[in-house]
């Protein structure tokens, strides 16, 4: 999960109470359980349990209207915390996790295959997000979003030389004191472990432990602010000369700074891809299949991409986006780059989850 703009989370939650709220007094005027959804169904109730700021506001009263169901949206700040409820019994009918995190699941069993008869929309999604490691034929998930890590940078105050070493630059003195690194601790050796040349899912102690010793490196050469989603009212504001950014989150700093550009090092990156999956207890998964039809859909996959700013999955959408007169048209972060050979997708390993966080803590200690 990539997190959005503190502004968008706010608003997001309030449109979700909003919701719940809507759903309340529903339940309290009406006691009907024969609606043509039900019948349809076998319910007209969706719970989704989602990050936050990661809808359009029309997505889920749309749905509702369309289809005549009412929809409980819950969000969630973390993979970690989404896995919990769910690893706990918390029952819900779609979850939209992150790829690892789907490996995950899988793993554990706890997803259900998707009825692919009910989701003709996927015919509608670009070939970089399919078929993927964690699920190779998308019988359990189908893509929401997606997009990588790089770097935003004032193209009036770096170099254009200097960028072009990629993550090297955060071991340039010149921009001591003038660059923002995203708190992620396995952003953080993924950046590190690709710099060395490694693979971002060595399992290899050494490998792992030079990465430590290259961040240490950073940390006490450019002296960073590390940050979360302040990073983006920031970098827009032109606070800074040099960022660690999320793709989405870059192309919303670019549309707001003209100033402003970004670039994923030939290093390599993470490519992320967020998807939206059924739990094996999910108590309604034929509703669930006919949203996850629907979020797939032209209009709202749209609508969903400009309210957020991250890269779609439908196809005709990044076209749409980024076409002149688009959105995010001559936007250099708004749609990932696809096919290149040192770009890799994380995968779940939580022996080394463990030795990275221990590690990023003591970099920021030291």
């Amino acid at each position: 999960m990539k997190k959005n703009s503190t502004v968008q989370k706010i608003a997001r939650i309030a449109l979700a109470a909003a919701a719940l709220c809507s759903v309340f007094a529903l339940g309290a005027c009406s006691k009907k359980t024969d609606s043509a959804a039900a019948s349809k169904y076998g319910s007209d109730t969706l719970k989704l349990y989602l990050p936050g700021a990661y809808t359009s506001d029309t997505l889920i009263p749309n749905f509702e209207k369309q289809f005549g169901v009412r929809v409980i949206v819950e969000n969630f700040d973390s993979n970690e915390m989404m896995y919990a409820k769910v690893q706990a019994g918390d029952k819900y009918d779609v979850l939209i996790p992150s790829d690892y995190m789907i490996e995950r699941l899988l793993k554990q069993d706890m997803l259900q295959k998707l009825d692919k008869s009910m989701i003709p929309n996927a015919s509608e999604l670009t070939d970089a997000v399919l078929n993927l490691s964690y699920d190779p034929k998308n019988e359990y998930s189908m893509p929401y979003f997606w997009g990588n890590v790089g770097i935003v940078y004032n193209t009036k105050n770096v170099d254009a030389e200097d960028i072009k070493a990629g993550y090297e630059i955060f071991q340039n003195e010149k921009y001591a004191g003038k660059l923002y690194w995203y708190d992620s601790e396995r952003d953080s050796f993924m950046i590190a472990l690709k710099v060395l040349g490694y693979s971002m899912n060595t399992d290899n102690k050494d490998e792992i432990n030079k990465a430590y010793e290259w961040l240490l490196k950073m940390h006490d050469t450019v002296k960073p602010t590390y940050v979360t989603d302040e990073v983006i009212d920031n970098m827009s504001n032109g606070m800074k000369d040099i960022a660690i950014v999320y793709s989405g989150d870059a192309a919303t700093i670019l549309n707001a700074n003209k100033d402003m550009s970004y670039v994923a090092p030939d290093q390599g990156t993470n490519i992320w891809v967020d998807a939206m999956v059924i739990p094996k207890n999910a108590e309604n998964p034929k509703l669930a299949n006919e949203f996850i039809n629907y979020a797939l859909s032209y209009e709202a996959a749209l609508g969903n991409t400009k309210a957020v700013g991250y890269a779609s999955a439908n196809t005709k959408v990044l076209d749409e986006m980024t076409k002149e007169g688009g959105d995010f048209a001559s936007n250099a972060a708004y749609r990932p780059r696809a096919g290149f050979a040192k770009d890799e997708i994380f995968h779940d390993n939580d022996v080394i989850r463990k030795m990275i966080s221990e590690l990023w803590i003591k970099v920021k200690a030291h």
